[in-house]
């Protein structure tokens, strides 16, 4: 069998990271990326370029500070234990919380340009007909907003897919847990057992074509009706 009870534990491990993940990412994403949009704040530059740190940063650097952040001795880590939670490395929950830290900027960047495409004329419309603020997000800048908002799930959702460092400083590699594709591709490969990687390490690849051309298709017919 080309894929092992392992292989595809890891696999769906991956899809329910996958997808927590960019769920939080949009409920977090959504309000930082408008804040971006709308702000006249001097702390704007410094808060987008946190948001983007993970875009520079070697994966391996974000996980390690992390891990001190959610360690015994870190203030999340303090937080979490006496608050009867325990600690996050080396959890599933400790993987959320890295996945949604490193894919931030996958999710921001997209939604602020959709919000930065549609500009001032359609909220000063929704004034005019005295629309609330929360009203006008709802049904105007969030309708509006839909091509971003479609690219930011697909490139979130993705990415987190396919990380590796991140999952592998804060997870480890604890099989039904924290093993996920990325880590189990790298087992088979310590092992030798090539078969198996590429059955593993080709779904990426086809996977994550498909994601681009899912992009690259959506923006031709984006662009077309503009």
């Amino acid at each position: 069998m080309p894929l092992d009870s392992a292989d595809l534990q890891a696999i769906a491990l991956t899809l329910e990271l996958a997808s927590l993940t960019t769920a939080l990412l949009l409920v977090v994403g959504t309000p930082v990326a408008w804040w971006l949009t709308r702000t006249r704040s001097r702390l704007k530059g410094i808060v987008g370029a946190v948001v983007a740190l993970p875009l520079v940063l070697p994966p391996t650097v974000i996980g390690f500070y992390l891990l001190v952040v959610m360690g015994p001795n870190g203030y999340v880590g303090k937080l979490t234990q006496s608050l009867g939670i325990g600690l996050l490395p080396f959890t599933f929950a400790g993987l959320v919380v890295g996945s949604v830290i490193y894919s931030l900027p996958f999710v921001v960047q997209p939604l602020q340009n959709a919000f930065e495409a549609m500009g001032r004329r359609p909220l000063e419309a929704a004034a005019t007909l005295r629309a609330g603020p929360w009203d006008t997000f709802f049904t105007v800048v969030l309708p509006l907003a839909r091509p971003g908002i479609i690219t930011a799930t697909i490139l979130g959702f993705a990415h987190t897919v396919g990380e590796f460092g991140v999952v592998l400083m804060i997870g480890g590699n604890i099989p039904g847990r924290t093993r996920v594709v990325s880590v189990q591709i790298f087992d088979h490969v310590e092992a030798l057992e090539y078969a198996q990687a590429h059955w593993l390490a080709g779904g990426m690849v086809i996977f994550s074509f498909v994601v681009l051309l899912l992009l690259y298709s959506r923006r031709r017919s984006v662009a077309a009706h503009v």
